[in-house]
């Protein structure tokens, strides 16, 4: 949660790593030699220096403000972590808007124009198939009209938010707004930074829907191994969810009230609580891996974990709720941790927030305010699938008829090079997206059309150009800008659903725990109800019984209110078993890390009572199931030679935890890589994808116990059978480790081998070694790995590089939440060495969490920096 599509089979490289962002390409356009001469010119002048900390945001004295109604309190600890207190909503929205500007405004224009498909633009042609793709699916056209949508309170919060950030830019632009500009001088001195606006802050949502779009790259991969592979085959590649051994989040569904009915239950009226009452609601690889990469993703093991835990577990008698985002490796973190707080609670100012937001992004999206506490993980549920159209000319096929297709032109401007025309097809289904990714015209060049039958051209196919489109949740307008605001002020668990209700993409788990020592668990999301199709294939465009039948009702999605358990996990697993009425998807994450947080808190609440302490440590836990598989497997293996044979004795002594210092961890992982490259890639006329290494443990598991498969054989590898490719297997970890580490043993160590480079996604990546140096820091020691639950990720193949991470970990405590603590990757600036720049990734790395002050006493406490924003005269 890989979300990232591979290169063609035959493309691949042994070890090769994965692209990673904008990467080298801009460096192409950047004249390298004049950009690390300019660096040295202005270390040896003394001006670096200067020039870096000219966009220093000031944190402490008074800063007038044109656009305030009265002086906003910015209250930050040593961390660089602000609290606003404002006396209304408007000022709130509009400090926080001024506050991430001064600490990530580069970051926030980058991100606008990933959104936009406006790359070209900072960077130069390197950057036009990025931005077709993105105008492609037209997320700035989608965003708008959900800005459009807004309700009006709503909508003030999102104009209040972008007054703030033209304020601050009003005294604050090129190198004063961060050094970024500084260098993109040196390639593009044209560039002026644009006012923000609300449909900039409503777009980076949908680039996190992509983030975590679920099954795409796996439904275009079946596609692909389908012109080779047969059902079975395919069938034995992409097994189906393991019931019988992990669990699933939701074994019974509560029954709870329908929406507002607790809420006129409780006054004995038909009217919402202050909590809600102040909204009105509305009813409203190449090309795909650089955009994972660009949002954030961008490799193995996107997903989450989170849980909570009753107070009949815990050492206080109430709630503890746990949350770690698993994202891509993003520097800065993709995370901007805040508080927002109205001076006095009211109707008209409901916020009193604190937690993880996005820059740019008004209002908190993950944390907890004075009553209740929630967390997200991605649902996993298939919420976009692909279509083969049939084209003729400016038309395609639909129900026997041809239709005029869908077109728009636009212009995408190129600094440094002449504009590029992009004409926009779409059907029906969606925006055609073949043409644009290798994948995708493989696919349209030799389609496999699924449907019931899993028929390889339905009879009815009619004459024309095969096409590939996208049929996709998040490429219509939906409510989920309402929902941050929702979340951000709900009291209850029906103020909790009636947020996740209007939360339609992405798709996420929703956990939720309240002072009054509840817990629960909600599915929102926009969930489609398919047609003939179930979306596992890509479905015939032409006929209109594979289209989607609406969504799946609210009221009927799957949710959990004190369970008997007195927990709750959610880590990608399945969230229901097969016995709900409605389809939801094949390819769930195969629930190993659920399984292990749901085993580790029987365990840890049978030995006493749980802490925060308890729920930091298993957060932290780093057993690795396929280790323990591996140890059993491979027990018995010899190969002859002292060196292999040494590493097999090694690992058989190893407690299966895949530690940053521990020796045999290094030999397992690199045994677990070369086993897996043995089966499906080396010597392999069609190589199976290895992307996925949640699936691959399943896969693998009955392999091993299968010692007739015919996956043990390998002609380019000289091996018949289990046994030899076992030997063969462990001979190649042992070379392939005593490579990297060297052949004394006692000097292995899983953390190097597996560490984190933190790499800014724009100069950082620039192949220009005396920029990059500004801008990227590590690489860090990292224990964990894929399918852990401290779940560091890292790319068969490659060189085990940790390529996504936690990228923020929290720890609620219900009963003081001045008891808390979090953590993220990096820090709250985005401004290279600022001091809050990396300054929690030392105890990211260790995951060690900080206290989080809330309450004004506790916030008082912690502040160092004290910046009052008052309104200009």
């Amino acid at each position: 949660m890989t979300t990232s599509t591979p290169e063609p089979a035959d493309t691949e490289t042994e070890h090769a790593p994965r692209k990673r962002s904008v990467g080298r390409t801009i460096g192409l356009w950047v004249f390298g030699a004049i950009a690390g001469l300019t660096v040295v010119a202005l270390v040896a002048a003394g001006l670096l220096g200067w020039t870096i900390q000219r966009s220093f945001p000031q944190l402490d004295g008074t800063i007038e403000v044109e656009g305030l109604g009265d002086d906003v309190t910015v209250q930050r600890d040593a961390l660089g972590i602000p609290t606003i207190t404002a006396d209304d909503t408007h000022d709130l929205f509009f400090a926080q808007g001024y506050v991430q500007a001064q600490d990530r405004f580069w970051e926030m224009d980058f991100r606008r124009h990933v959104t936009s498909g406006r790359l070209s633009e900072l960077f130069g042609a390197s950057q036009l198939a990025t931005d077709k793709f993105i105008r492609t699916l037209g997320w700035r056209a989608v965003a708008e009209q959900e800005v459009a949508a807004l309700s009006p309170e709503s909508r003030a919060y999102y104009d209040a938010y972008a007054d703030g950030v033209n304020a601050y830019l009003a005294d604050h632009q090129g190198a004063d707004a961060s050094f970024e500009y500084a260098v993109l001088g040196l390639q593009n001195a044209d560039y002026e930074i644009e006012p923000w606006t609300a449909a900039d802050s409503v777009a980076w949502l949908k680039a996190m829907a992509w983030d975590l779009r679920s099954n795409l790259e796996e439904e275009a991969q079946r596609a692909i191994l389908a012109q080779t592979y047969d059902a079975e085959g395919l069938d034995a590649l992409y097994p189906d969810y393991p019931f019988d051994t992990n669990p699933v989040i939701v074994p019974e569904i509560s029954t709870v009230p329908a929406l507002g009915t607790a809420a006129e239950e409780a006054s004995g009226e038909g009217e919402l609580s202050v909590a809600t009452a102040s909204i009105e609601w509305s009813e409203v690889d190449g090309v795909v891996e650089a955009v994972s990469a660009l949002v954030g993703g961008a490799g193995e093991g996107i997903g989450s974990n989170s849980w909570v835990v009753s107070g009949s577990l815990t050492d206080t008698g109430m709630p503890l709720l746990v949350n770690d985002p698993h994202l891509g490796a993003a520097l800065p973190s993709v995370w901007h941790q805040i508080g927002l707080k109205c001076r006095t609670l009211s109707e008209a100012c409901a916020f009193d927030v604190s937690g993880f937001g996005f820059s740019g992004v008004p209002g908190v999206i993950i944390g907890h305010n004075s009553r209740i506490a929630w967390g997200f993980t991605n649902l996993t549920t298939d919420v976009a699938d692909l279509y083969i159209e049939k084209i003729d000319g400016d038309e395609y096929w639909r129900d026997d008829a041809l239709v005029p297709l869908d077109e728009r032109t636009e212009t995408i401007e190129v600094a440094g090079g002449q504009d590029e025309e992009l004409v926009i097809r779409s059907t029906v289904n969606g925006p055609i997206v073949s043409g644009l990714t290798d994948d995708y015209d493989a696919i349209a060049a030799d389609p496999y059309v699924g449907g019931d039958d899993g028929a390889q051209e339905p009879a009815d196919a009619p004459d024309g150009e095969y096409a590939v489109s996208l049929k996709w949740t998040a490429l219509t307008p939906g409510s989920t800008p309402e929902a941050i605001f929702a979340l951000n002020i709900a009291q209850d668990f029906d103020g909790f659903r009636r947020a996740a209700s209007l939360f339609d993409v992405p798709a996420q788990n929703l956990i939720y725990a309240d002072v009054d020592g509840n817990i629960g668990y909600q599915t929102p999301g926009k969930l489609p109800i398919r047609g003939a199709g179930d979306g596992w294939m890509p479905q015939p465009g032409w006929d209109s019984a594979y289209d989607w039948n609406g969504f799946i009702p609210f009221e009927e999605l799957p949710v959990v209110y004190n369970p008997t358990e007195g927990y709750i996990v959610t880590a990608n697993n399945a969230v229901t078993d097969d016995s709900y009425p409605y389809f939801l998807t094949r390819d769930w994450d195969y629930g190993w890390r659920a399984a292990r947080i749901a085993d580790l808190i029987q365990r840890k609440s049978a030995e006493g009572p749980i802490t925060v302490d308890v729920m930091r440590d298993i957060q932290a836990d780093n057993e690795f199931y396929m280790g323990k598989r591996l140890t059993a497997a491979f027990m018995d293996v010899t190969t002859g030679r002292e060196g292999p044979d040494a590493a097999l004795d090694l690992m058989r002594t190893w407690n299966a935890q895949n530690d940053a210092d521990s020796d045999a961890a290094a030999y397992a992982n690199v045994l677990w890589d070369e086993l897996v490259q043995n089966l499906f890639v080396r010597g392999r006329e069609n190589p199976a994808p290895t992307t996925d290494q949640a699936r691959l443990f399943l896969v693998v598991d009955a392999i091993l116990a299968d010692p007739g498969s015919d996956w043990w054989q390998n002609e380019e590898l000289g091996v018949t059978g289990r046994e030899e490719m076992l030997a063969v297997t462990a001979e190649g970890a042992y070379d392939r480790l005593a490579k990297l580490q060297g052949d004394n043993m006692t000097r292995w160590n899983w953390g190097s081998l597996h560490a984190l480079p933190l790499r800014s996604d724009t100069f950082g990546s620039s192949g220009i070694a005396p920029i990059e140096a500004l801008f990227n820091r590590g690489p860090y020691a990292v224990g964990g790995g894929s399918s852990i639950v401290n779940a560091t990720g890292w790319d068969i193949g490659g060189d085990f590089a940790t390529v996504t991470v936690p990228s923020m970990r929290m720890v609620v405590d219900l009963s003081d939440f001045d008891a808390s603590r979090w953590n993220h990757l990096t820090g709250t600036s985005g401004h290279t060495f600022h001091p809050n720049y990396v300054d929690q990734t030392e105890n990211w790395q260790k995951a060690i969490l900080t206290p989080w002050a809330f309450t004004p006493d506790a916030v008082a406490a912690a502040t160092t920096d004290t910046l009052t924003l008052t309104p200009a005269d």
